[in-house]
């Protein structure tokens, strides 16, 4: 664990250099949650105990291990494609959406939005999500609603359904169990400026 819990204070291990932060945490829904105790002091990481997290140093720079992303080599910051079809475009997703991989993700959801259809992000590929992922896809929600649009999630991990449910995000967006799944139900009418009915776990 790189989140270590005391009495009412956690201990949060830099899993890159070992540097340490100790401080009061916000008790969540899930004790296991540690993302507010990460973002508040600029850390970057899961938003679970088990880590890995990474201090503000050594957030600057990316992660050295090159296994880090699934999408590595096949698109920049773990981004395999934007897939623009008649009734969606779609922003596929690999590995890690981290502090790493943000910009890439930004860029990719705010090209789709531009394309005027629904906007599918498959997370079929994704292990992870931290608070700075977490971030763009409420701000590219966001953006979306103010055009119009709606922004799906496919096949999120059972992690990133937790992640959802623990931050109470799972409402915001239409969750999907399969990509094709979303893909026909985003081209309903009903569903294109409207939430979809989540996906059961």
């Amino acid at each position: 664990m790189t989140v270590v819990p005391d009495d009412n204070l956690m201990t949060l291990i830099c899993d890159t250099c070992g540097d340490s932060l100790t401080a009061a945490a916000c008790v969540l829904p899930d004790a296991e949650v540690v993302w507010t105790l990460v973002s508040e002091h600029g850390w970057s990481g899961s938003p679970f105990a088990t880590g890995p997290h990474r201090c503000p140093h050594c957030s600057l720079f990316p992660p050295s291990n090159p296994g880090h992303s699934l999408g590595e080599g096949l698109g920049p910051g773990g981004i395999l494609g934007i897939d623009h079809l008649d009734d969606a475009t779609v922003v596929t997703a690999s590995g890690d959406i981290d502090v790493a991989t943000g910009d890439a993700l930004r860029a990719a959801l705010r090209q789709a939005a531009d394309g005027g259809t629904p906007v599918l992000v498959d997370l079929s590929r994704v292990r992870a999500i931290d608070s700075t992922g977490l971030g763009l896809l409420v701000r590219a929600h966001l953006d979306a609603r103010e055009r119009g649009l709606t922004l799906g999630l496919a096949a999120p991990s059972r992690f990133i359904r937790t992640v959802l449910h623990t931050m109470r995000l799972d409402g915001v967006f239409p969750i999907f169990d399969s990509r094709e799944d979303a893909l026909d139900r985003m081209a309903r009418p009903a569903l294109s400026t409207a939430a979809a009915p989540t996906a059961e776990t």
